[in-house]
């Protein structure tokens, strides 16, 4: 699907800085903050900090991406919008684990371990890794 229509059918205007900070999203496929503005200040120099956060906001609160948090609490945003699992490699690059087994697995290994009332909502594992040549 186009991006224009991508943007539409996610109840959304396909603006010059939607469709840009789509594209962005789809080269990179996770990305910080200050990374989509710094390509989008490429792009479009004139385009506004708050603009590109609002745009992000936008794009997750209607679906089209999604966003976790790193173990040193920076917040990455993804273009895969389903559920599913990431390693962390030692360069800070991200691979995506799209393992439905291992999401049932834990889903039932802590439903019953939940408060009264209450369910999953979301499960993403995040794997860090190390180099190897750190355990020597």
């Amino acid at each position: 699907m186009e991006i224009r229509e991508k943007i539409k059918s996610a109840g959304l205007k396909a603006t010059p800085q939607r469709r840009a900070i789509y594209e962005i999203m789809q080269d990179v496929c996770h990305c910080p903050i200050d990374e989509i503005i710094s390509r989008m200040k490429e792009i479009q120099p004139d385009v506004t900090i708050s603009t590109v956060y609002r745009v992000m906001d936008s794009f997750c609160e209607s679906g089209l991406l999604t966003k976790f948090v790193t173990a040193d609490g920076k917040t990455i945003f993804d273009i895969t919008p389903y559920e599913h699992h990431h390693i962390q490699t030692t360069d800070n690059g991200f691979i995506d684990v799209d393992d439905k087994q291992l999401t049932t697995l834990i889903k039932k290994r802590v439903l019953d371990k939940l408060p009264a009332g209450e369910d999953i909502d979301q499960i993403q594992i995040q794997i860090t890794t190390k180099s190897k040549l750190q355990e020597a």
